[in-house]
């Protein structure tokens, strides 16, 4: 008998939901086929209790059945809400003392992988003049700084726009970072307020010293960044993105190109050639190992593509199952 009244509540609930809160056919159906799906693991439950006395415990078993099925977080977090969402109509109608679905979470989602450009198409991004462009311009030359600098030391896009020229300390500033031309390197202040050194490549020390020998020209009221725009001030994080995204669909790199997927590309290519997990950490400025692992499945990936081209062993046969 409580499996019918279980229904009956479901139906009108729906009813509720397409005439009360005037939802779409279609948000209707998917949240009835959402319940339906509850309604039988409901039934599956030997002692068979009426919705109302589901508890906490059903719904974590629900969850972690799901889960355990293959059901990816968002789709079983959308079941979850499907089910929270009668619940609290079901508390107003009975009275019922608590929603046994609050509280319950689907798992996390994974992280996607980072999305890092192939080491040929990051080179060209980095050294290749914008198609039209005058490649000697001062806003050329300094793009190509720039974007050398980014693929070079991996840099965050923060920490590139905070470089100064030189180190300075006056009476209201001091340099976050700054050019070290002499060592081949750059000093800059991370994430938790935490300062590293990393070193910068020979194409971009050359680029560099390209744009420095006209930066002097732009410099106005503040003499201290690094990168500036034609109107004499800082670059800004916005403005890099900008000018990357721009540059990289000018020479028709098929991806969407920002200052982190060069960092990524950085790290996934460090690691490529050297394995050196804790080096591309330091370089980084990742608090953690952990975040720098990421790059490890990428470069398997990357491993497991070239292996499936190219291994006559690595595919099965349309004959195997």
């Amino acid at each position: 008998m409580s499996n019918e009244n279980n229904r009956a509540q479901v139906a009108r609930y729906l009813e509720h939901l397409e005439k009360q809160r005037q939802l779409s056919q279609h948000t209707v159906s998917n949240y009835g086929r959402d319940l339906q799906e509850f309604l039988a693991f409901a039934d599956a439950i030997p002692s068979r209790p009426a919705l109302s006395s589901i508890t906490q415990f059903h719904i974590r078993k629900l969850a972690a059945q799901m889960h355990a099925q293959g059901l990816n977080p968002r789709s079983i977090a959308r079941k979850l809400s499907a089910c929270r969402g009668f619940f609290d109509w079901l508390a107003h109608e009975e009275g019922i003392a608590a929603n046994p679905v609050d509280g319950v979470k689907a798992p996390k989602r994974d992280k996607p992988l980072p999305k890092a450009l192939s080491a040929d198409d990051a080179v060209r991004v980095v050294s290749e003049a914008r198609p039209g462009r005058d490649a000697q311009s001062a806003s050329e030359l300094c793009n190509r700084a720039m974007f050398e600098l980014l693929y070079s030391s991996g840099l965050r896009v923060s920490e590139l726009a905070g470089l100064d020229a030189h180190y300075a300390r006056e009476a209201n500033y001091e340099s976050a970072g700054w050019l070290h031309m002499d060592e081949h390197e750059v000093e800059v202040t991370g994430k938790g307020n935490k300062r590293r050194r990393v070193p910068v490549g020979k194409p971009a020390m050359e680029a560099l010293a390209a744009w420095l020998a006209v930066r002097g020209a732009l410099v106005k009221l503040d003499p201290h960044p690094l990168f500036l725009t034609e109107r004499g001030t800082r670059m800004s994080p916005r403005v890099i993105q900008l000018r990357l995204k721009a540059h990289a669909q000018a020479l028709g790199i098929p991806a969407n190109v920002h200052p982190h997927v060069l960092r990524h590309s950085f790290a996934t290519h460090v690691l490529q050639s050297s394995g050196d997990l804790r080096a591309v950490q330091e370089m980084l400025g990742h608090a953690s190992i952990a975040a720098t692992q990421v790059y490890t499945s990428l470069d398997f990936m990357r491993l497991a593509q070239v292996y499936d081209a190219a291994h006559p062993r690595a595919k099965k046969s349309k004959t195997e199952k």
